[in-house]
């Protein structure tokens, strides 16, 4: 499991120094819906290697968060919980 010091720092990585190759192509990702919140956010975390930064197709994607809002482990949290309600 990642730590929130590993986080905050891919949370700083320029999209512009990214080594693409090693990026992770969102569309890969595989979540089992049976599994509490913590595996699924754990499975994620697992699969995605930087929640911050990654690829969709060929396009490079970063997430970033205005200061005064919830962070990614907030948004994370209730995203895979909105999962397992469905």
């Amino acid at each position: 499991m990642l730590t929130i010091s590993e986080l905050e720092q891919m949370s700083l990585t320029p999209i512009d120094n990214a080594d693409r190759t090693k990026l992770v192509d969102i569309q890969t990702i595989k979540i089992d819906p049976c599994g509490s919140a913590l595996e699924r956010m754990e499975s994620y975390l697992a699969q995605i290697k930087n929640p911050y930064l990654f690829l969709c197709d060929d396009t490079a994607v970063r997430v970033r968060f205005l200061p005064d809002t919830p962070n990614l482990t907030y948004k994370l949290k209730n995203y895979f919980t909105s999962l397992k309600k469905s």
